[in-house]
């Protein structure tokens, strides 16, 4: 058994929880222990029972330390990076009231276009919290419940993101932090709080929401005994305030203050997602302005649809998901679950573009073009989010992070090259949530910056892929089809 001291990084994301049991010093990851969620709804509906993450938070903690052949006793911190914007509603045991309204669920469109406007329109939310009210965010959410469930809302003695249910799990203390807070929609990045005329707005108390952490990686309190014997944890560990799995990623890259800044970096997992880590804040409408985990700030844009989505195209195709070739004429948009940005929350998939000598592989490609095409879109909005011209030569060479469960796919490595043109470095680590959450475990554990502990263990190293010429064709024909086709795509 290991005797190295050691930290625990959770990353509770749609589809599963994922421990990383990782050496404290050296930021070696000895095991990952994984447990699968269930998510359901149909008609724009996603939820899942928050106890669901719990359960598979103690079973990914078990399966890690088994895995690792380590010793319990030399755990020193834990910290939960969760999914966010995820609506979490407890009653005053802490028990939730209903299943979690999660981030891809779109049923609040409409209350998000009359929070937009009840604000003064997109640009007025940009500038105060960085974010414009899309179905994803969370305030959007909790309209809709009072809206629609007016006794659960009433009954509610607390609203929680999902990392924050698990962290209060853990150490029995209602805490967030500014990163994950920042997708709510009541908390002002141009504060750095809770915003009470938002609050106002959306009908909710503050008191019964969490108290915000300086950053991630503060120590939220400690493991409760209850949780401990769950876990089996040693009681008393150190607790970080944890953040929201973007951040956390960013966290495990080395992105931020003490590390890298204004480096973009693109995540393929269920969602699509584009960001980089600054100084500057972002107020740009284009784009979701959320708050870093250590006090810069992470301008990102977000689709729905990424790898869930072209692997039902290969289902549906009968392919396997490396089946594919490039497009040709075909343009497939794979907006299956509606799509966040562009927001079109009710949209459909669209395939056109078809001829007699189109190939099932084609078909597959343009799946993959599609999404990445949608991602890759936000790509220099990030940039300008930043302070940099996307077409000066510094910035339209600097290298892009490819992370996600994507990110180990051939065809995915292959279209974003050559969509983007950009060089491309693919980290070693396939984990960066978990070992970014690790990251704060340990800073919470031992004090110090969380960016500057996985710089230090090199979470976020690997090889760099050499640009290819861009395919200014497929981009620009499906950059086209998107502009005619937008008002079509809605279902």
């Amino acid at each position: 058994m290991s005797r190295s001291p050691l930290v625990i990084g959770v990353d509770s994301s749609t589809q599963s929880t994922k421990a990383a049991v990782t050496d404290a010093v050296t930021g070696k990851l000895l095991a990952v222990g994984r447990a699968q969620h269930r998510v359901s709804g149909e008609a724009g509906a996603r939820e899942t029972d928050p106890e669901v993450w719990w359960r598979a938070l103690r079973e990914a903690v078990a399966a890690g330390l088994a895995e690792a052949g380590a010793d319990p006793a030399a755990v020193t911190g834990i910290a939960v990076a969760g999914q966010q914007h995820g609506l979490v509603v407890l009653d005053g045991a802490g028990r939730p009231l209903r299943p979690a309204m999660l981030w891809n669920d779109t049923r609040s469109a409409p209350q998000a276009a009359a929070l937009t406007e009840a604000l003064g329109g997109p640009q007025a939310w940009a500038e105060r919290t960085g974010s414009v009210p899309v179905a994803s965010i969370t305030a959007t959410k909790w309209q809709w419940l009072r809206e629609h469930e007016p006794a659960v809302a009433e009954a509610a003695a607390a609203v929680r993101l999902p990392h924050d249910f698990l962290t209060e799990r853990l150490s029995g203390t209602a805490v967030t932090d500014p990163g994950d807070a920042s997708g709510t929609g009541w908390y002002a990045t141009a504060t750095g709080a809770y915003d009470p005329e938002l609050l106002a707005l959306v009908g909710l108390d503050t008191d019964l929401l969490p108290a915000v952490a300086p950053t991630g990686g503060t120590r939220a309190g400690a493991l409760t005994a209850a949780a401990a014997e769950a876990l089996g944890l040693p009681a008393g560990i150190a607790v970080a305030a944890g953040t929201g799995d973007n951040m956390s990623a960013a966290v495990g890259l080395g992105l931020g203050g003490e590390g890298l800044l204004d480096h973009p970096v693109l995540s393929l997992g269920t969602s699509g997602t584009v960001f980089a880590a600054t100084r500057t804040r972002p107020r740009s409408a284009a784009l979701n302005g959320f708050a870093a985990a250590d006090g810069t700030y992470l301008p990102l844009g977000c689709t729905l649809n990424c790898t869930q989505a072209v692997d039902k195209v290969a289902e549906l195709l009968g392919l396997g998901r490396e089946d594919a070739e490039p497009g040709g004429e075909a343009v497939l948009l794979p907006y299956l679950d509606g799509e966040r940005t562009p927001d079109l929350p009710t949209a459909a998939g669209l395939l056109t573009g078809l001829r007699h000598d189109t190939t099932a592989r084609q078909l597959l490609g343009a799946a993959y073009e599609g999404a990445a095409f949608t991602v890759l879109r936000a790509l220099d909005e990030v940039l300008r989010a930043c302070g940099l011209d996307p077409d000066e030569p510094g910035a339209a060479g600097r290298p892009l992070r490819l992370i996600g469960g994507g990110a180990r796919g051939r065809a995915w490595t292959s279209t974003v090259l050559r969509l983007s043109g950009r060089p491309v470095i693919v980290p070693a680590s396939g984990e960066l949530v978990a070992l970014g959450a690790a990251a704060l475990a340990a800073a919470a554990a031992g004090g110090g910056d969380p960016v500057a502990v996985a710089t230090e263990w090199g979470t976020g190293e690997g090889p760099e892929l050499d640009p290819v010429a861009r395919d200014t064709r497929a981009w620009q024909r499906i950059a086209s089809v998107l502009e005619r086709s937008a008002p079509s795509l809605l279902s």
